[in-house]
């Protein structure tokens, strides 16, 4: 039986792309290797409507949203978390001996310009957040909170997690000026895990240089001079290099606004039905994400709903972090199509009609 992914991630890769890791294996030194990364970066730069740097490393978003910490900090930070995701970014500073202001909003609220009013000091060198937190399906508004920073302190870095959101949700990359925007192979561009992602701004570059224990492989200034050439700093996932390409061209082809509206219409399906069979939604309205549906589950029995489901084919994301038991995620975004999606609600309404 073929397994349907609507999780959060990794989601469902197409088979053309599977394959498209299958070419010839190649050096990361060689001049074919040179056009392929430079193509990406290209690309990736179109997508998203910026002529920022772009750092590919290999490792999940994590090793990158860790070097925007290393990199654009010498001591004070702030953090803002509204979820598990915001709360591992404050994390990353203060394993990194970072002293991070810690500002936190109720799970299933998105953070708003006024959370962190008289916040932002002089002396924080950089704030911190996740524009689309996957453990309670929040969609912040990023452009309102940089320009809340930009108001309060000019100065300030602005680090953006967009692991859930980039290639998905249009983050208007020119409003936003993030500083450090941070994305991975496995969610929204539906891939298979392996390779980070961060759009890197002069500013952050300028920053790096003069902040210390920035460590080896996430050294944004020693991955500046190999990516101005095109190469990567270490051995970089090649096959998985092969497999973005491919897939970028079917983005550009498909076209960015298209892209948003398919996103836009998925989750309007998901969230409708949700609102009709269950106790509503966990996320506010009006923030709500167009990747993920996290739905308030009441009095389901989520381990045998989920068992039967996947008996069907379908396989969805559990609950996580503090609503783990009381609500259930569902995954729509990268390469899943609305068709697919109304697929998988009549597989649902099946198993809950079998359960009563």
């Amino acid at each position: 039986m073929a397994r349907h992914l609507f999780t959060v991630g990794p989601v469902y890769v197409e088979d053309e792309t599977l394959q498209a890791q299958t070419k010839p294996m190649i050096t990361h030194r060689c001049k074919e290797y040179k056009n392929l990364h430079g193509g990406i970066v290209e690309k990736i730069r179109k997508c998203l409507q910026t002529d920022d740097d772009v750092f590919l490393v290999g490792g999940s978003a994590t090793i990158l949203l860790e070097g925007a910490i290393r990199n654009g900090i010498n001591s004070n930070s702030l953090g803002m978390s509204n979820g598990s995701f915001g709360k591992r970014f404050i994390e990353c500073g203060t394993a990194n001996g970072k002293n991070v202001t810690q500002v936190h909003v109720p799970w299933g609220k998105a953070i708003k310009p006024e959370d962190i009013e008289g916040k932002v000091t002089n002396d924080i060198e950089a704030v911190h957040w996740v524009s689309n937190e996957s453990s309670t399906g929040v969609l912040s508004d990023s452009v309102a909170l940089a320009e809340e920073v930009r108001r309060q302190n000019p100065d300030a870095l602005i680090m953006v997690d967009a692991v859930t959101s980039a290639m998905a949700a249009d983050l208007n990359l020119p409003k936003l000026q993030p500083d450090a925007l941070v994305f991975g192979t496995q969610k929204a561009l539906a891939l298979p895990p392996g390779l980070a992602i961060a759009v890197v701004s002069e500013r952050m570059l300028e920053k790096s240089k003069n902040v210390a224990n920035k460590g080896f492989y996430t050294d944004f200034v020693k991955l500046k001079k190999n990516a101005d050439d095109n190469y990567a700093l270490t051995t970089p996932p090649v096959s998985l290099l092969y497999a973005l390409d491919y897939q970028l061209d079917k983005i550009l082809e498909e076209g960015m606004s298209a892209r948003y509206r398919r996103h836009d219409e998925m989750a309007k399906l998901v969230q409708d039905w949700a609102e009709k069979k269950f106790n509503g939604l966990f996320p506010e309205e009006g923030y709500r994400s167009r990747t993920i549906c996290v739905v308030n589950r009441g009095e389901l029995d989520f381990d045998a709903f989920h068992t039967a489901l996947k008996a069907k084919g379908y396989e969805i994301s559990n609950g996580y972090g503090e609503v783990k038991s009381s609500t259930f995620r569902i995954g729509h975004m990268g390469d899943t199509t609305p068709d697919m999606i109304k697929k998988l609600l009549s597989a649902m309404d099946e198993v809950l009609e079998e359960m009563q």
